[in-house]
C-alpha cells in the first residue's frame, strides 16, 4: 500500500482513483477544482479530500494527475498552489492528461528541481477503460522511475508499457489518436456504404469482425453508429484536441499526417452540426447529412 494523491476527478479521473483506493489498496487524498466531485468521490469511496493540489501532495509517494489539456496541467502542478510545491523529495508524479511531449519535459524538470520523479502517463481505452480499470497506459520515465511507478498504476490498467524518456508517453498517445482517427473515418464509411447499398449491417459487421477489416472500434462502435446514437464515449471536442497536438508535434518533426490532417476537419464539420460533445464515432452523421 503507497500513500497517493489524485488531481483530477473527471469522467476518467473519478474511476481511476477509485480503483487505486479499492484494487490497489492504497491510502489515496483527492482533489478537484470542482469541489462537489472530490466530496462525492470521498463519500463514495472513503478517501480524504485536499483544499489545494499541494495540499493533496503533502507526504504521498505518488501524485496523479487527469486533466483536460496543457494549461489544465500547469494550473494543477507549477506554482506556490501546484502539487509539485507540495511534494516531498523522492515522491513521484504520475501524470495521465493527454497533453504535449513539450508540458511533459518541463514536468520532469520541476520535479528534478525538487528531489522528485516524473512519469507522463497518458491513457487509452475511454470512460469504460476507466470504469473497469483496463486501461492502456503509455509512460515516458527513466526506467527505475517506471518500475516503481508501475505496480501502482496496474490499479487502473490492463497494459502498461514503458516508451521512452520523458515525454515519450504522449508522443506515443499521439501515434495512438492518429491510428484511431483514420480507422474511425474508414468505419464510419463502410458502415454507410453498407447502408446504401441495402446491406444488413449487423449481419455483415459480425461477418467482418473475423477478419481484416475487424478492430476495437468495430466491435463496440458499429451498432450504436448503426442506430444513429452518439451520445457516449469520447467526445468530438477531446478528439481535436487530441489532435491538435498530434498536427503540431508533426510540424516540428517533418511527419507527414495528410490522413489526420483531414479527419480533423471533418470533426470541426461535426462540431458545427452541434456534435461538440458526440462521440468520435459521430464521423457517420456527417456522412448522412441531408
Amino acid at each position: 500500500m503507497a500513500k497517493v494523491a489524485f488531481i483530477g476527478l473527471g469522467v476518467m479521473g473519478y474511476p481511476m482513483a477509485g480503483h487505486l483506493k479499492v484494487k490497489g489498496g492504497h491510502d489515496v487524498t483527492v482533489y478537484n477544482r470542482t469541489a462537489i466531485k472530490a466530496a462525492n468521490w470521498a463519500a463514495e469511496y472513503g478517501g480524504l479530500v485536499a483544499t489545494t493540489p499541494a495540499h493533496a501532495a503533502e507526504d504521498v509517494d505518488f501524485v496523479f494527475t487527469c486533466v483536460g489539456n496543457d494549461d489544465d496541467l500547469r494550473s494543477v502542478t507549477i506554482g506556490d498552489e501546484g502539487c509539485i510545491a507540495g511534494m516531498k523529495p523522492g515522491a513521484t508524479l504520475i501524470d495521465n492528461t493527454t497533453a504535449s511531449a513539450d508540458v511533459a519535459r518541463e514536468l520532469e524538470a520541476a520535479c528534478a528541481a525538487r528531489g522528485c520523479h516524473f512519469v507522463d502517463a497518458p491513457v487509452s481505452g475511454g470512460q469504460a477503460g476507466a470504469e473497469n480499470g483496463v486501461l492502456t497506459v503509455m509512460c515516458g520515465a527513466k526506467p527505475d522511475v517506471f518500475e516503481r511507478a508501475r505496480p501502482v498504476i496496474d490499479a487502473y490498467a490492463r497494459m502498461v508499457g514503458l516508451m521512452g524518456p520523458a515525454g515519450s508517453g504522449q508522443l506515443a498517445k499521439m501515434v495512438n489518436q492518429i491510428c484511431i482517427a483514420g480507422l474511425v473515418q474508414g468505419l464510419a464509411e463502410g458502415v454507410h456504404f453498407a447502408k446504401r447499398a441495402g446491406l444488413d449491417v449487423e449481419e455483415l459487421m459480425a461477418v467482418l469482425g473475423k477478419g481484416a477489416a475487424g478492430s476495437w472500434q468495430m466491435d463496440n462502435r458499429h451498432k450504436t453508429m448503426n442506430a444513429g446514437k452518439f451520445d457516449f464515449g469520447f467526445a468530438v471536442d477531446w478528439m481535436r484536441k487530441d489532435l491538435a497536438i498530434c498536427l503540431d508535434e508533426a510540424r516540428r518533426n517533418g511527419a507527414k499526417l495528410p490522413v489526420t490532417a483531414l479527419v480533423d476537419q471533418f470533426y470541426g464539420d461535426v462540431q458545427q452540426m452541434g456534435g461538440k460533445r458526440w462521440d468520435t464515432s459521430s464521423l457517420l452523421a456527417r456522412l448522412e447529412k441531408k
